[in-house]
């Protein structure tokens, strides 16, 4: 597989990075992105990943635009509120870049589909907004053994980290019990804010996917942007790790009683060290 004469010509400020090459944009090309939510996060990840040239990305979504969702969600316009949101972003990134390959997944994730699904792709891309999805795609990556780029925002504070399967920890290290904290939609959130962190974890899904730069893998990034101030934490495993170190099936640790201790913070039992 080569590039064509125009995508040598969309491309080619990428093509001239060394650490890009010809070589790196057609590992972009050749890759394969499972975009689970299509909200804020997944808006700017979306546009980025296809404006990059990643050849292969699937968008995950069973909602529909809503009027609330248009001062974060970039993707959308007024005109398609009530649009199926997977069905207007295929029509956006068609639109931006005509060489990708965008497949459309409108059913919520869920253990029926989750391992199938998964396992089409290279590396997931978490921009959903609850916890049980989150542990959901943690779950099913590490058995899978695959990478995620993992966001989440509200209010004026973002996060971001990348998990490797079971190269290194995991979610539930620094999550063994759903938080307490409440997502955007009822704390609320500045428009800006997904688009940043949608962006980050953009980032770092290329860099995966070139073997470039230094990951966030073992390390959570944290953004407050009402203080302009971004703060990285090194985390390890936590030796007891219900997933990737006792390695509990995704059916056992999807039951709903399971672990259901709510904490606010990062557990104490997580082992982190403040940069």
């Amino acid at each position: 597989m080569t590039l064509t004469p125009a995508e040598m010509n969309r491309y080619s400020q990428q093509l001239n990075l060394d650490q890009i090459g010809l070589d790196g944009q057609l590992k972009l090309k050749n890759a394969r992105v499972l975009c689970i939510g299509a909200g804020g996060l997944g808006s700017a990840l979306l546009f980025y990943l296809g404006a990059a040239g990643v050849g292969h990305i699937g968008i995950m979504d069973d909602d529909v635009i809503e009027l609330s969702n248009l001062h974060r969600q970039i993707l959308y316009q007024t005109s398609q509120l009530g649009q199926k949101k997977v069905f207007m972003a295929h029509q956006q990134l068609s639109a931006l870049n005509p060489d990708i390959d965008i497949a459309l997944h409108t059913d919520k994730l869920n253990l029926n589909n989750a391992h199938e699904l998964i396992n089409q792709y290279d590396i997931i891309a978490d921009c959903s907004d609850n916890f049980a999805t989150h542990y959901l795609i943690n779950d099913v990556c590490f058995h899978l053994n695959k990478p995620y780029a993992f966001a989440s925002i509200a209010q004026f504070e973002g996060q971001c980290s990348l998990f490797l399967g079971k190269q290194g920890p995991c979610y539930r290290c620094l999550f063994p019990f759903k938080s307490s904290i409440p997502d955007c939609s009822a704390a609320g959130v500045l428009g800006v804010l997904p688009g940043l962190f949608g962006v980050i974890q953009a980032t770092e899904i290329i860099k995966w996917i070139l073997k470039t730069g230094e990951p966030l893998a073992g390390r959570w990034l944290v953004g407050d942007l009402l203080k302009m101030q971004f703060r990285q934490f090194y985390f390890i495993q936590n030796p007891e790790c219900t997933l990737c170190i006792l390695q509990q099936s995704v059916e056992l640790l999807s039951q709903p009683d399971l672990y259901s201790k709510s904490v606010d913070a990062v557990s104490a039992r997580a082992v982190i060290a403040r940069l």
